[in-house]
């Protein structure tokens, strides 16, 4: 099959990946790997370190190309990193503003800068950001140009327990606005539980297990149901001895 990652028009079905191969040297990252993620779906990725996830992030956004199966992606994608990437040479404005044309690019980037919470914070140096603020920084210059796909590898494993909640909230929030596609990555199972629509467990190159989430707000914070899918996650992943 053709390893060329396509722009796939077809509004029912955000990403398909069928049999997708992906080698470093003899070593196989992605094998034969499937996934399918329909619009607006918010799928998290969890899996140990090593076994794919951020390789696929990769070729989703673009970035890579597999050595064999088949890849299609909306157009319009947008990637967060752990790390902001923002450029320190530039205000806050116009590390959102960068690569956007038309006479409204920057009344644009100040709405989803609002959205975000750091209105009034267009002027900044990244420099003067908290982590927080540098990530809803990200998350603003992802969402400018309304991507009907936004990659998220790790966004919020560098901030503190409170800041990451409140992150939580915002990505709820903003999906609901924008109504893109998530594939989040992360190792935080409690964090996947919040968030996911589905969860994903990855191991060897493959997706191992999945689990739709089918709970509510108040049920993913506390109940029989979320300590049931708990268990199963880490039984996946291997953990021993969970509580």
């Amino acid at each position: 099959m053709s390893s060329t990652i396509g722009t796939q028009t077809r509004r029912r079905t955000g990403v398909v990946v069928e049999q997708v191969v992906r080698r470093f040297g003899d070593r196989v990252v992605l094998d034969h790997l499937d996934l399918t993620i329909t619009d607006e779906e918010l799928v998290i990725l969890l899996g140990p370190s090593g076994c794919g996830k951020s390789t696929l992030l990769r070729l989703l956004a673009g970035l890579d190309r597999p050595d064999g199966g088949r890849v299609e992606v909306p157009a319009r994608r947008a990637i967060v990193f752990q790390a902001d990437r923002l450029l320190p040479w530039q205000r806050v404005l116009r590390n959102i503003t960068l690569g956007l044309y038309g006479p409204d690019a920057e009344q644009r980037a100040r709405d989803v800068l609002a959205e975000v919470g750091l209105a009034g914070r267009e002027r900044a140096w990244p420099k003067e950001l908290s982590g927080g603020e540098a990530q809803r920084v990200s998350l603003a210059r992802a969402l400018v140009s309304e991507p009907e796909l936004v990659l998220l590898d790790e966004p919020f494993a560098a901030l503190d327990a409170i800041t990451r909640l409140r992150m939580h909230d915002l990505v709820r929030a903003l999906r609901s606005k924008h109504h893109a596609a998530m594939l989040l990555v992360t190792h935080d199972v409690d964090e996947a539980i919040a968030l996911a629509d589905r969860i994903l467990v990855m191991c060897d190159g493959r997706i191992g297990a999945t689990h739709p989430v089918q709970l509510s707000a108040a049920d993913r914070e506390a109940s029989v149901a979320r300590e049931e899918l708990r268990s199963a996650l880490l039984n996946d992943l291997g953990i021993a001895g969970h509580h």
